[in-house]
């Protein structure tokens, strides 16, 4: 079935339609209508128009390229299964939620709350505008070339894989698990307390105290910059090129750096600490 070239503004206005094409319709318009494909199966969405609330909620196999969503559509996809955007705009508040099987390729978003409770994402060459919470509390992702702006990115996240990825995010990996991280540059305060697992590979670290009360992470040929009182409480082999500002109160494991500033060190701590710290080769 296809639908083309209409402009729809009423509820529910194609709701449970399938094995359907939509191409260049426009949802919008003074009847203001919620939840337009709603209950959908096997529908391709192509150079739409989205302004309307709600659009795609239990959707099962469908594929959008070349639409525009815009901040009046709000909560546009919940409780999908097998997603496919490309080439979209989404500037609605809470986009995707409670989905399984989404994979986004040339998104532009802004959208507060973006990407909630997800399992199973694939992200490739995309971009995150401004979004608070993305990321919360997704299971087994695969990003490649995110550029992201925003606060509180991936807590409590699980089994991930990212590349090529630039993050300007405070409180980033909260209490996340089992992430590998490679040729990377993350920009934010307080990075990834209370993490589990955390491998960064080839990565840029930049921001007051990263990777405090951590359990087993890794850092491997990485760089900082600004970096003070880093690893409080924290398990951890790191291999840091350049310099560490300050080094405070590891648990144990092995830092390596070519100069740290500081190493702040509580006497009360029994033991003080187990962890051997290196600077430029020399155990301190």
């Amino acid at each position: 079935m296809l639908y083309e070239n209409r402009t729809y503004d009423e509820e529910r206005a194609l709701y449970g339609i399938h094995d359907a094409e939509i191409k260049n319709c426009r949802f919008t318009g003074p009847a203001d209508g919620e939840s337009f494909l709603k209950e959908t199966q096997r529908i391709n969405v192509e150079n739409c128009f989205m302004d309307l609330r709600y659009p795609l909620w239990h959707v099962t196999d469908g594929k959008l390229r070349s639409c525009e969503m815009t901040e009046n559509c709000r909560a546009a996809l919940w409780y999908d299964k097998n997603i496919e955007i490309t080439d979209c705009k989404m500037m609605g508040i809470k986009a995707l939620r409670e989905c399984e099987n989404v994979s986004l390729k040339n998104v532009v978003a802004n959208s507060p709350e973006f990407i909630w409770k997800v399992q199973g994402i694939n992200i490739e060459d995309c971009e995150i505008l401004g979004s608070e919470y993305p990321f919360f509390e997704v299971t087994n992702g695969k990003i490649n070339n995110l550029k992201m702006k925003g606060k509180y990115s991936f807590q409590y996240c699980s089994d991930f894989e990212l590349n090529n990825c630039s993050f300007d995010t405070k409180d980033a990996f909260w209490h996340s698990k089992n992430f590998v991280i490679r040729n990377s540059v993350i920009k934010g305060e307080y990075l990834a307390w209370y993490s589990e697992n955390l491998t960064f590979v080839n990565c840029k670290i930049i921001g007051t105290q990263p990777f405090c009360y951590c359990k087993n992470l890794r850092l491997e040929n990485c760089t900082f910059e600004g970096c003070d009182l880093a690893f409080e409480n924290t398990t951890v082999y790191a291999e840091i090129n350049g310099k560490i500002d300050s080094v405070k109160n590891p648990i144990s494991g092995e830092i390596h750096a070519e100069k740290i500033g500081e190493i702040v060190l509580n006497a009360e701590r029994n033991p003080v600490t187990e962890c051997k710290i290196f600077e430029d080769g020399v155990l301190m």
